[in-house]
């Protein structure tokens, strides 16, 4: 009998600890998903521009996070009430549901270093287009000028490349030419000169950006690809930490039931 007592006392603070720690996770994954959903919402009414870009660009994307966001968001409310209500069966279905969660996500993370390279030329490949549709394609040029602005950058490889381009030839004049877009400026545009360029910037201090988009962004990437494989990695593991608590948990309630009713 006081061997069944002190099994049964045992196993009851083992429940409560895991209870606790599990209840951390799932609060952590129910953020997760708000932040899934907030970026792909984000993606969907402001980013879109940008990535369009590319052609490599999918439109379905910001609806694919959207719909991650909204599906984590779910399950992580599920999650809070398998734990505080302590149902092993519900508890198994969760962390079944957690391990799908790790499987899409460490597969995502591995397509995307495998077509990385694919990605860089479809953005590449897309500035060309880019600056070629910039004098009769608005939405282009939208998005061309806010990345120019916001990434401080001028051109696909550098500011010359509008030298050669439609909305060049259409804007110079007898006294203006080598012009760019009043995006490039890096002084207030009232005051930028943005025309008669030399065709390069060495040892010269110019009123526009001088280094091109393309580089500006895979410079970026590769300098921090460490970082965001680190980060890619610890949230695809993420999920499978929560699926080993919630077996645990499950088990741990379990063999309470069993001692109380021996």
């Amino acid at each position: 009998m006081a061997g069944r007592l002190g099994s049964a006392m045992s196993s009851g603070p083992a429940v409560a600890c895991t209870k606790t720690v599990l209840t951390v996770f799932n609060f952590i994954f129910w953020i997760s998903g708000i932040a899934i959903l907030a970026v792909g919402i984000w993606a969907k009414i402001e980013l879109y521009i940008y990535m369009d870009l590319s052609t490599e660009y999918y439109n379905e994307s910001p609806y694919i996070l959207i719909g991650v966001g909204a599906v984590i968001v779910l399950f992580g409310s599920f999650g809070c009430c398998c734990t505080f209500k302590g149902h092993s069966v519900l508890l198994y279905l969760y962390s079944f549901f957690l391990i799908i969660v790790f499987v899409a996500e460490l597969s995502t993370g591995i397509a995307g270093f495998v077509y990385k390279n694919k990605l860089e030329n479809g953005f590449k490949e897309g500035l060309g287009e880019a600056l070629k549709k910039y004098d009769s394609d608005k939405e282009k040029m939208k998005a061309f000028d806010g990345l120019q602005h916001n990434l401080e950058c001028c051109g696909r490889y550098s500011y010359a490349d509008w030298f050669t381009t439609e909305w060049e030839n259409h804007h110079k004049t007898e006294n203006q030419t080598n012009l760019v877009p009043k995006s490039c400026c890096r002084v207030d545009q009232s005051k930028c000169r943005n025309f008669n360029l030399p065709p390069t910037a060495v040892n010269q201090t110019l009123d526009i950006y001088t280094e091109g988009c393309y580089s500006t962004v895979t410079d970026f990437m590769k300098h921090n690809m460490a970082l965001i494989a680190g980060v890619a990695l610890g949230i695809s593991f993420f999920p499978l930490l929560g699926a080993l608590l919630a077996c645990c948990l499950a088990k741990n309630i379990n063999k309470t039931k069993y001692e109380q009713v021996q």
